[in-house]
């Protein structure tokens, strides 16, 4: 014999299996998701960004995104993510990783996706932290 509760109970674990599973969906991070980027024809504005708000998203535009195009013989946006590490001692200062990417570069006579990584230390007023 089955009990009330028991039958009563289907529905709430399919909720609670559904909302489970909405909260895993949401916490992927998703391919299909555009993140919006800054245009920028030098680093620095997201630098600042990164070390006020924690990250700053941001593409290459102007004439060293065209050298690089050309350089490289590649037709992608150069994209640049960066990212806060950690706050620094000095007020507005953090400790930031970039993360540069561009898709179908051709070096060495073979196209691939290239991707460089590196860390810096900057202010949200523009300036690098003094040395003490």
């Amino acid at each position: 014999m089955t009990s009330i509760a028991a039958i009563l109970s289907v529905p709430r674990r399919r909720h609670a299996l559904a909302a489970v599973a909405l909260g895993a969906l949401l916490a992927m991070p998703s391919q299909a998701q555009t993140t919006q980027r800054i245009p920028v024809s030098e680093i620095k504005p997201l630098l600042a960004l990164a070390a006020e708000r924690g990250a700053a998203h941001g593409v290459l535009i102007g004439p060293g995104a065209e050298y690089m195009r050309r350089r490289f013989d590649a037709t992608a946006p150069i994209e640049i993510d960066v990212a806060t590490l950690h706050a620094l001692p000095q007020p507005g200062c953090a400790r930031l990783e970039v993360t540069t990417r561009q898709h179908d570069v051709l070096e060495q006579g073979k196209r691939a996706d290239q991707e460089l990584r590196w860390q810096v230390s900057f202010c949200r007023d523009g300036s690098f932290p003094e040395k003490r």
